[in-house]
């Protein structure tokens, strides 16, 4: 049984919105950062990825942007929303090469490897009631 986003939260505690449907992303490819015991890397960050993130993802053997029609996956380009695997993002925002992150897309299962304060600095979908993220 796949787990029902519905049912997930956010970092800022609220439901768990979309990260991305072009591509669609997420690990049960739902467009959101669910996981699940299935997703053992958990790809709970909703990233907007950018060329040096990608770079680096690459460096790492995780090449997001070369496309693999045979998973259906066509590859990111700058500006893509995906949900990365936390501890892969975490790698690129210590080696400065981090991500946009979208906080109500990123789940809260997250927190468990990035802290927020990491996550928020990143942010590009900061509430108008900033107060909430501290």
């Amino acid at each position: 049984m796949l787990p029902d986003p519905d049912d997930e939260r956010n970092v800022l505690g609220g439901p768990l919105e979309p990260c991305g449907t072009d591509p669609v992303t997420g690990f049960y490819r739902d467009g959101h950062c669910t996981t699940g015991p299935d997703d053992l890397g958990r790809h709970t960050v909703c990233a907007v990825v950018s060329t040096e993130f990608l770079a680096m993802q690459r460096e790492l053997g995780n090449d997001l942007s070369t496309p693999r029609p045979e998973y259906g996956f066509p590859g990111l380009k700058p500006g893509d929303r995906w949900c990365v695997v936390a501890v892969r993002w975490l790698q690129a925002y210590q080696a400065g090469a981090a991500s946009g992150v979208v906080l109500a897309a990123t789940n809260a299962r997250a927190l468990e490897i990035v802290p927020m304060e990491a996550l928020r600095r990143h942010a590009v979908d900061v509430p108008d009631d900033a107060s909430s993220l501290e």
